[in-house]
């Protein structure tokens, strides 16, 4: 008895990818760049090259007015408004384009991380919660890059914890004024920029956002911390001792903070995880390069075996990551136009986009800078005694990487919100996962077929992610039946589901990919793609295993515990594959290229 996923012509909703199957034709992958897409993204290399990297050192040192003075020659070239509205002196380019720059800006250290402030959260608020004479007032010099912008969440006191924060906002007695009073901790851009989105609560518990800027009365800046890694950017404290803030320059409605402040990050964690792919190819590239010119035994140390796994494992991440991210690009980018096609706002169209998307935005964020983790941790180890050295860059970004999985949400938080909206959706019935799940377990009490195989291009690959997906419901589905209420105590289980379906969601974006290029070009053209999804599937089937155990043997005992186990069994075969062969195959052509080339 098979319980197939049965594919639907309609774009799926947030999540909805666990229950139903995407049509390769309909997903986004780089090889559709178009040609202006191209040259965005060469733009943004090229600006780096040029204006970024050779200033480096100086940059980390923090001189005086240098990363002002850079961040004003990207805003020149238009990078620091690719999705603000024309009317507002941006370039009004779609989402993808926005992606494309965040990736292609992203290999620039503490740059990268200035801008992605600057453009995200100093922005973004403003530009979607902002009245028509807020938005009239900053947006224009924000995207020109005249003003730079800082966002004042976190405090000493409340971190992944938001809601708790102790800073307050009492209306004066005249009526004209907020007035502010607390600290505000871990500001990037903090100690330069212009216009800070501030948090607070009004009485007491009105978490409401205000637009403050530099230079009113009692706004204090501390001095800059010393951190571990990006070095370069600003991080300060922000201070509010009787800051009075105009009335008309609070954000969005009272009460209603909450709202900006998540809703930004749905799309700030996606940016996140393409900025964090950029560093990964950048360093990559160093990576190979050094392994080509370092000789030992009279060879280069990219001629070995053990170097050559580490290459290609490096390069087989960054394609998996890069395959999942712009799909996940055009899903939001398609939900935004069917919004504004049904009367939405710009505003409430993209912000609808992000949290439709909100979990494949939390699952992208903790992959993206996972493998920008591996890629550096690998590419010291590959440049060895000298990767520990700051004369090398590998160096820099090895520290600077590790940042990554702390803010816009930690990755534990963000594997436990993985989760818990999925399951919320289902609860309010906007997706379907009783039926599907319901299918699985009356699969494993029936006898398992033993009948033919499907045959076809890529027929064992399909049926793996099938099978991914169904344990996802099995062991998702038997906990919540057996924890009900008690589940979101057992952050473990929760945790273990959010890997097996980070893993199962990139191993399908990788498999899509592969299938979308075969269809155009032939599968002999896709041979080495071929190679990266099989060897990206072959160790997520054993990702999912392992962490479907671990959580089974968690909640469940006795027979129950015994027929999971099984079940997890037969959902995660996966044939033979020569691994081995397939690395090499794919690190002899990034040796040959002397660079990330896929």
């Amino acid at each position: 008895m098979s319980t197939e996923l049965k594919p639907t012509a309609a774009a799926l909703k947030g999540a909805e990818w666990l229950v139903k199957e995407t049509n390769p034709a309909d997903v986004f992958i780089p090889e559709d760049f178009s040609e202006e897409q191209q040259m965005i993204m060469d733009m943004c290399q090229q600006f780096l090259d040029t204006e970024v990297l050779p200033h480096i050192d100086r940059i980390d040192k923090m001189e005086p007015g240098l990363m002002p003075s850079l961040m004003d020659k990207a805003g020149e070239q238009g990078l620091l408004g690719v999705s603000i509205p024309e009317e507002l002196g941006g370039l009004g380019k779609p989402f993808i384009e926005s992606m494309i720059v965040a990736e292609g800006l992203g290999g620039g250290y503490s740059f990268s991380v200035a801008m992605a402030a600057h453009t995200g959260i100093g922005t973004l608020p403003i530009l979607y919660f902002g009245t028509d004479a807020q938005k009239a007032k900053y947006i224009p010099k924000l995207a020109s890059g005249e003003w730079k912008g800082a966002y004042g969440l976190t405090e000493p006191n409340s971190g992944s914890d938001a809601l708790s924060a102790k800073t307050v906002a009492k209306l004066s007695d005249d009526g004209q004024h907020y007035i502010l009073n607390g600290q505000k901790c871990w500001i990037t851009n903090g100690g330069f920029a212009d216009v800070y989105t501030v948090f607070a609560k009004i009485d007491g518990d009105k978490f409401t956002a205000f637009i403050v800027e530099r230079g009113m009365e009692g706004f204090t800046q501390g001095s800059e911390e010393h951190k571990m890694g990006i070095k370069g950017s600003s991080t300060v404290q922000l201070y509010f001792q009787d800051c009075k803030v105009p009335v008309e320059n609070v954000l969005g409605e009272i009460g209603r903070g909450h709202v900006i402040a998540f809703n930004i990050l749905n799309i700030g964690r996606l940016k996140l995880d393409a900025a964090a792919l950029g560093g990964s190819k950048r360093s990559l590239d160093i990576t190979i390069q050094y392994a080509n010119t370092r000789e030992q035994f009279k060879q280069p140390i990219s001629n070995f075996g053990a170097i050559k796994h580490k290459l290609a494992e490096m390069a087989i991440r960054c394609w998996a990551d890069e395959s999942a991210l712009y799909r996940t690009s055009k899903l939001i980018q398609d939900k935004e136009h069917e919004l504004q096609a049904a009367g939405k706002s710009f505003a409430e169209a993209l912000l609808g986009a992000a949290e439709e998307y909100a979990v494949e935005c939390a699952v992208m964020k903790v992959h993206g800078s996972e493998t920008l983790d591996f890629v550096v941790d690998e590419g010291v180890q590959v440049h060895g005694g000298n990767g520990f050295s700051d004369e090398y860059p590998i160096s820099r970004a090895y520290r600077d990487s590790r940042i990554n999985r702390i803010y816009e949400g930690t990755n534990e938080i963000n594997r436990l919100l993985s989760v818990d909206m999925v399951l919320k959706r289902a609860l309010k019935g906007k997706i379907d996962l009783m039926t599907p799940a319901m299918n699985v377990m009356k699969e494993l009490m029936s006898i398992p077929d033993f009948g033919a195989e499907d045959e076809g291009m890529f027929a064992a690959e399909v049926k793996a992610i099938q099978n991914m997906k169904k344990a996802i419901l099995m062991v998702s589905g038997g906990a919540v039946q057996k924890l009900m209420m008690q589940l979101e105590h057992e952050q473990e289980v929760l945790m273990h589901i959010a890997d097996m379906s980070i893993a199962t969601y990139v191993a399908e974006s990788c498999l899509l990919r592969v299938q979308k290029l075969a269809n155009l070009r032939g599968e002999a053209a896709v041979a080495l793609d071929t190679d990266m999804m099989r060897c990206y599937l072959n160790d997520a089937v054993d990702l999912v295993n392992k962490h479907g155990k671990e959580a089974i043997n968690a909640f469940a005992d006795g027979d129950e515990q015994r027929m999971m186990l099984l079940g997890l069994k037969r959902f995660t075969k996966y044939g033979p594959f020569n691994s081995k062969d397939a690395r090499r195959r794919i690190a002899d052509k990034l040796i040959s290229e002397n660079k990330y080339c896929f």
